[in-house]
C-alpha cells in the first residue's frame, strides 16, 4: 500500500474522532459518538497495519488479540463506580507507551546514524524515514522524542498515584515531601539541562536521567493534590496523555497520532479549565499540583446532626410539590441509581415536579453522575446542571442529597479558610427541607466538615443509600 491510501484513511479516521468527541457533549448523542470512535480507531489500526513500513504480522496480530481480550474482560468486570480508576489506569498506559516509543525512536535514530550512506538506501519503514532526515530535522526529532518521553513519564506515575487515591489504596490527603515545590522545580531544572545535553550529544544517559526526573515529577505532583480534587486531576492527566501521544506522533511522522493527540490534549485542557472554574481553582495551580490544603484555621461547626427515619422522609415527599435530588459519589458506591430512578418515577406519576441537580465535579470523574442516571433511565430533560437549577432552591419544597459532601457545602461561601472556599456549590440549604442520605457522621472522602448537616432545616437519613431510597418506595402514596 502507498502513502496515499494511508493518508486518506487517516483523514477519515480523524473526522470520525472529531464527530465522536463532538457527540459526547450530549447524552442523547453519546452512544452514537462512541461508535464513531470505535469505527475511527478500527480504521486507523487497519490502515497502519497495511500501510508503508508494515510488517511483523504475526506479532501484531498476537498483540492486538491479547490487548483486545484483556480490555474485554476488564470492561466486563469493572463496575460503574470504578470507572474513574479505570480511566486513570488507561492514562498510565498511554504515558508508558509514549516512553517506550520514544526510547525506541532514540535507539533507531542512533542505529541509522551509525550506518554508511549506502547501507541507508535499503532501509524501510521508520528507519527509512530517519535516513532521509537532514541534520536539522534530526535535531528537531531529538526534541520531539525528549518531550514525548518527558510528558509520558509524568503521565505514567501521575496516573498511577491518581488511580491509587481513587481506589483508596493511597492516602487521599495532599502530601508533599520535605522541600515541596523546590523538589519539583529541581527535577524540572534537571530535565531542562538534560534536554540541552541530549540535543547536543544524542546520548542515552541524559534521556535516562530526564526520565527518572519526570517520573518523580508525576509522582510528587499528584501526591500533592487532595482527594477532593481528583476529578480535575483525572481530566488534567487525560490532557497530558494526549500531548504525549502528539509528541510521539511527530517523532514517528504519524499524522493521525498528531491529530488525535492534539484533540485529546486540547479537549482535556479545556475540560480541566472548566472544572477549575467550577471549583474556584487556579488552572496554573492545578498544573503545578499546588492546591488541596486549607489557607488557615477553619470555622468551627456548631449544633448537632438530627436524624430522621424513612416514614418522616416519605411524609415530606408526599406533601411536597417540588423536589430536587442531588446525587454524589455515595450514590455510585451504593449503586443506588436504579432505586433513585424508581423513586423519581413514582413521584412524577403523582404529579410532583422532580428534577436532578448535577455539579460539574460531582463524583470522581467529569460526567460521572450523568452516566449513572442515564444508565438508570432517568429522563434527560429533568437532569439539570448547577447553573440551570441553583436559583430554584428557595422555591423548592424538598431537596434530597444522596452521598454528596463538598458540592453542597455552605462553607465554600461562609468560611474563607475552608479548603473549598469560593467554590461554586449547589445551594440546597435554601430549600424548605433538606434530607441527606449518608452512611454515618464522617466527613467523607475529602475530610472536610459540612455545616449543611447541622442546619435547622436539614435532617440526616442515615444508612446505605440504596437501602434508604428503596425503603421509601412503598411509602409514597
Amino acid at each position: 500500500m502507498d502513502y496515499g491510501f494511508t493518508t486518506a484513511a487517516y483523514v477519515v479516521a480523524a473526522i470520525l474522532f472529531i464527530l465522536s468527541l463532538g457527540g459526547l457533549s450530549g447524552q442523547e448523542s453519546a452512544k452514537r459518538a462512541v461508535w464513531y470512535g470505535i469505527a475511527g480507531m478500527a480504521l486507523a489500526v487497519a490502515a497502519t497495519l497495511v500501510g508503508p513500513g508494515s510488517g511483523l504480522w504475526v506479532l501484531s496480530a498476537v498483540l492486538i488479540a491479547a490487548g483486545g481480550t484483556i480490555g474485554y474482560f476488564v470492561a466486563q468486570r469493572v463496575q460503574m463506580t470504578e470507572m474513574p480508576q479505570l480511566v486513570a489506569a488507561m492514562h498510565s498506559l498511554v504515558g508508558l507507551a509514549a516512553v517506550f516509543v520514544g526510547f525506541n525512536a532514540h535507539i533507531e535514530l542512533n542505529n541509522v546514524l551509525a550506518m554508511s550512506h549506502d547501507a541507508r538506501e535499503g532501509l524501510e519503514g521508520f528507519a527509512a524515514l530517519l535516513a532521509h532526515k537532514s541534520p536539522v530535522e534530526q535535531s528537531i526529532l531529538r526534541v520531539e522524542v525528549f518531550l514525548g518521553i518527558f510528558i509520558g513519564a509524568v503521565t505514567f506515575t501521575g496516573s498511577i498515584i491518581a488511580y491509587g487515591k481513587l481506589a483508596g489504596k493511597v492516602d487521599t490527603a495532599a502530601k508533599k515531601l520535605p522541600g515541596g515545590h523546590v523538589l519539583n522545580a529541581s527535577a524540572a531544572t534537571i530535565s531542562v539541562l538534560c534536554l540541552i545535553w541530549y540535543f547536543n550529544t544524542g546520548g542515552f544517559l541524559p534521556l535516562a536521567l530526564m526520565t527518572l526526573a519526570a517520573l518523580f515529577i508525576g509522582y510528587h505532583l499528584i501526591m500533592g493534590i487532595g482527594g477532593a480534587d481528583m476529578p480535575v486531576v483525572v481530566s488534567m492527566l487525560n490532557s497530558y496523555s494526549g500531548w504525549a501521544a502528539a509528541a510521539i506522533g511527530f517523532s514517528l511522522g504519524n499524522d493521525l497520532l498528531i491529530v488525535v493527540g492534539a484533540l485529546v490534549g486540547s479537549s482535556g485542557a479545556i475540560l480541566s479549565y472548566i472544572m477549575c472554574k467550577a471549583m474556584n481553582r487556579s488552572f496554573i495551580s492545578v498544573i503545578l499540583g499546588g492546591f488541596g490544603g486549607p489557607a488557615g484555621e477553619q470555622m468551627a461547626v456548631e449544633g448537632e446532626q438530627i436524624a430522621i427515619d424513612a416514614d418522616g422522609v416519605a411524609a415530606a415527599l408526599n406533601e411536597a410539590d417540588s423536589i430536587i435530588i442531588i446525587p454524589g459519589y455515595g450514590m455510585a458506591v451504593a449503586q443506588a441509581q436504579q432505586a433513585v430512578s424508581e423513586l423519581t418515577s413514582k413521584l412524577r406519576a403523582r404529579g410532583k415536579n422532580v428534577r436532578f441537580a448535577i455539579h460539574p465535579v460531582a463524583g470522581r470523574l467529569p460526567g460521572h453522575m450523568n452516566v449513572l442516571l442515564a444508565e438508570a433511565r432517568v429522563p434527560y430533560d429533568i437532569v439539570m446542571e448547577m447553573d440551570e437549577i441553583n436559583d430554584d432552591f428557595p422555591s423548592t419544597d424538598v431537596a434530597i442529597v444522596i452521598g454528596s459532601n463538598d458540592i453542597v457545602n455552605p462553607a465554600a461561601q461562609e468560611d474563607p479558610n475552608s479548603p473549598i472556599a469560593g467554590m461554586p456549590v449547589l445551594e440546597c440549604w435554601k430549600a424548605k427541607q433538606v434530607f441527606v442520605s449518608k452512611r454515618g457522621q464522617g466527613t467523607g472522602y475529602s475530610g472536610i466538615e459540612n455545616p449543611l448537616f447541622y442546619k435547622e432545616n436539614t435532617r440526616m437519613f442515615y444508612g446505605d443509600a440504596k437501602d434508604s431510597v428503596s425503603s421509601l418506595l412503598s411509602k409514597i402514596d
